[in-house]
């Protein structure tokens, strides 16, 4: 009988190429991973790995494991379900979330008090990652759901295992000092509004960066950029300090406070936001929970804009 966790194990190495970084993400040493697999190979009685360079790859067998894991795994979760069925059906027990930052502190910190009081015997684990490797976490079992988004205006790629619902819509915002210049210029802004101040920015290759540089993609000047950080309240302070501005997500942003003022832009930096999970677990209490706060707490949201 092939050992569930060694089976992991290869799936993990097989997607991230060396056992260091299979460890990391299954809470393992690269030791423990290496046992895993050995026991793996002796359950089927093949070598699974090969060495390369300081890397491994897959050997044939190897990779016929890796193609039927995901058949093993769905069974083992339908198994799962079959047997919460029989019960209440009420949620319980640990759902791991991975889900980037801003969709943690907007959607599902604000979600997890209704959410505890509806359904006490639940809890969330919460982990911090980028859409792709939360992906990965949700397709290799590491997670049970993922928050992501369509970083550049398209979906991260869906393992077919996977199936997905759009959650919430986020806007980016300029924000400024109540005593900047476009402070008291009538909303929404205009690219030609921006001309000539200076901003704090995230660092290349976040999605906010992106939004940053489409404002200015045919602009005739380059925008000035004073400092690059990553971390949205560090922006903020460097904002109501004055001198610069910020592109700001709407997830990302706490209350303003009395000495900082944002303005919505036109055309609007966008980004779209979904929760993904395996399909074999479409049935599971916890994650339609989850999915019902979150949809629940977008519908108030809209309200209170009204």
């Amino acid at each position: 009988m092939i050992d569930v966790t060694a089976l992991r194990a290869l799936r993990s190495v097989a997607a991230l190429g060396t056992l260091a970084r299979a460890a990391d993400e299954l809470g393992f040493t690269a030791s423990a991973v290496s046992q895993q697999i050995k026991r793996l190979e002796r359950q089927v009685g093949v070598p699974v790995l090969a060495q390369a360079g300081r890397g491994v790859v897959l050997t044939a067998a190897g990779q016929a494991v890796v193609e039927a894991a995901p058949d093993v795994f769905q069974a083992l979760e339908r198994c799962a379900e079959a047997a919460r069925s029989v019960t209440d059906g009420a949620p319980r027990g640990v759902l791991k979330v991975a889900a980037f930052s801003t969709a943690i502190r907007g959607l599902l910190a604000p979600a997890i008090p209704r959410l505890s009081a509806r359904c006490p015997d639940l809890r969330l684990h919460l982990i911090e990652q980028d859409p792709d490797q939360a992906l990965h976490s949700v397709d290799t079992g590491v997670a049970d759901l993922a928050l992501v988004h369509d970083a550049d205006g398209l979906p991260a790629p869906l393992p077919p295992s996977m199936t997905q619902r759009h959650l919430h819509t986020d806007a980016g915002d300029v924000v400024v000092s109540r005593t900047h210049p476009l402070a008291g210029l009538t909303a929404p802004l205009a690219r030609e509004d921006l001309a000539g101040h200076a901003w704090v920015t995230s660092p290349p290759g976040t999605v906010c960066h992106q939004w940053f540089r489409r404002l200015f993609a045919d602009a005739p000047e380059e925008p000035a950029v004073r400092h690059l950080v990553d971390d949205f309240a560090t922006q903020l302070a460097l904002v109501a300090a004055g001198g610069v501005v910020a592109l700001i997500p709407r997830l990302a942003r706490p209350p303003l406070g009395e000495e900082l003022v944002s303005h919505p832009l036109e055309p609007q930096p966008k980004r779209e936001v979904y929760a993904a999970w395996r399909r074999s677990a479409d049935a599971s209490p916890a994650i339609r929970a989850v999915l019902r706060e979150l949809a629940e707490k977008r519908l108030r949201d809209r309200a209170a804009t009204l």
